[in-house]
């Protein structure tokens, strides 16, 4: 029986645009933002500020460093927030209506700087922050690994109290969801233009409310 969802934030729930974060850091003049910011994962000072081996701090004097040149912290900020676009009403109301029947927690690559403002604010849209919709949260730079690390699902199982045979994953990456599956999660890709509950409602066995 399924008793609890695990959801991927971005590109599950809330919507990303890579490109947007790359031309952003461009503009400050780092010529090889491309290099550092990938779809699934991130390298250098990108990785470090998500899996929490790099301070907010350290992070701000690795990217001024990159760019050769002084840039502020809000402009830095303002830059990586650019791969945020928002969540869809609807996606806040569809988690909501699936908290009345499972347990439902977040299993997240994500940085502190886009979770104190971006990911927060977004959150709000329908009158909610974010804690309103989960039962656990698993942060990687909290946790101090990124997916597919086996440590952050062997974190999120223990911190979250959850059973991997009773609980499904959504991430829009497959290398993700094979680690996931090593644990005995069940797993659903979530696909370019595809929406989460839809591909719950069509899972085999799983018995949905009509949000």
């Amino acid at each position: 029986m399924i008793r609890n969802l695990l959801f991927d934030l971005g590109g599950v729930i809330m919507d990303i645009r890579r490109q947007n974060c790359v031309d952003a850091f461009k503009s400050l003049g780092m010529d090889a933002a491309d290099e550092y910011l990938g779809e699934y994962c991130q390298a250098g000072p990108f990785e470090g500020i998500e899996n929490g081996s790099y301070t907010v701090e350290q992070f701000h004097e690795a990217i001024r460093g990159l760019i050769g040149r002084e840039v502020s912290d809000s402009d830095i900020d303002e830059a990586f927030g650019k791969f945020l676009t928002g969540i869809p009403v609807h996606r806040l109301r569809e988690l909501e209506c699936l908290h009345g029947k499972f347990g439902m927690y977040m299993l997240s690559n994500t940085n502190p700087i886009m979770w104190a403002d971006g990911i927060s604010r977004f959150f709000r849209e329908d009158g909610h922050d974010v804690d309103y919709y989960f039962d656990g949260i698993v942060k990687s730079y909290e946790a101090g690994a990124m997916k597919p690390d086996p440590k952050i699902f062997r974190t999120v199982i223990e911190r979250c109290g959850i059973v991997p045979e009773e609980t499904i994953f959504f991430d829009d990456s497959e290398r993700n969801l094979e680690a996931a599956r090593e644990f005995g999660f069940h797993t659903i890709l979530v696909k370019p233009g595809s929406e989460f509950y839809d591909l719950l409602k069509n899972y085999p066995g799983v018995d949905v409310p009509v949000c």
